[in-house]
């Protein structure tokens, strides 16, 4: 039985949040939040919170235990960007891309 979890359109860009992503894929979930909590980055604390929520769907709907879960998958997509302009000289303006990325994570028991 795997069970997932998604946290869309976080502040984080995708290319800093596929570096955390790569670094949990594969470890049980209590390794997971171990690596991410001593990890020095800030947006190491938003993939601990999905992690963290699909342990909790696994316990509270299908009765798993979440010292027996695996990180089967975990990946990130890139979300909506939101566009703004930064005025430059002469009139002109530059296009700003605030990109944001949705997170989705999906764990098993370890004997799976």
């Amino acid at each position: 039985m795997e069970v997932k979890a998604v946290a869309k359109d976080t502040g984080v860009s995708p290319h800093k949040v596929r570096l955390l992503v790569d670094m949990v894929r594969g470890k049980t979930v209590d390794e997971a939040l171990t690596t991410l909590r001593f990890t020095p980055t800030p947006n190491a604390s938003i993939v601990a919170k999905v992690i963290k929520s699909a342990a909790a769907n696994a316990e509270n709907n299908y009765q798993m235990s979440p010292s027996d879960l695996k990180i089967v998958s975990i990946f990130t997509d890139e979300a909506r960007p939101l566009k703004r302009f930064r005025p430059r000289a002469r009139g002109r303006i530059s296009h700003i891309l605030k990109r944001s990325s949705h997170i989705t994570v999906i764990v098993a028991e370890r004997g799976n």
